[in-house]
């Protein structure tokens, strides 16, 4: 089964196409605040319970493809193991998104970092010199 695309008419129908989130790069930290609902089931009654998730990360790859574009974030979730979620821009489930730190990189892709463990894996920070 092929997954619908997105079109501009069915982002426009949320009111995703202006959102104003900060600039980021492939290899920058982010920290992105999503919306997260559950079902719960109290007894014959089911009620969704909606609450903020963060997921905290090294963005290791972004694809451009119009209202259709995503981003990948990767972590080392509990007891290391590695977890990465693929975004997409135009979704009305993100809330939020913070640029925690900016990463030095020289790759648009950085899938080499899934065999890589520990200080290996680690990205590093981009300097921002002042003048004055």
């Amino acid at each position: 089964m092929q997954a619908k695309k997105i079109t501009k008419e069915t982002v426009a129908q949320f009111g995703m196409i202006d959102r104003k989130f900060p600039e980021f790069n492939v290899g920058d930290t982010l920290a992105v605040v999503q919306r997260v609902r559950e079902r719960i089931k109290e007894g014959d009654k089911e009620s969704i319970k909606e609450r903020l998730q963060t997921f905290e990360g090294d963005v290791i790859a972004i694809r451009k493809n119009g209202v259709s574009s995503t981003f990948t974030i990767r972590k080392i979730g509990a007891h290391n193991i590695p977890v990465e979620r693929i975004f997409p821009f135009c979704t009305p489930i993100i809330e939020d998104i913070k640029v925690i730190r900016l990463g030095e990189v020289r790759r648009a892709k950085l899938y080499y970092l899934r065999d890589r463990v520990g200080k290996a894996a680690k990205i590093k920070e981009k300097i921002i010199k002042s003048r004055g």
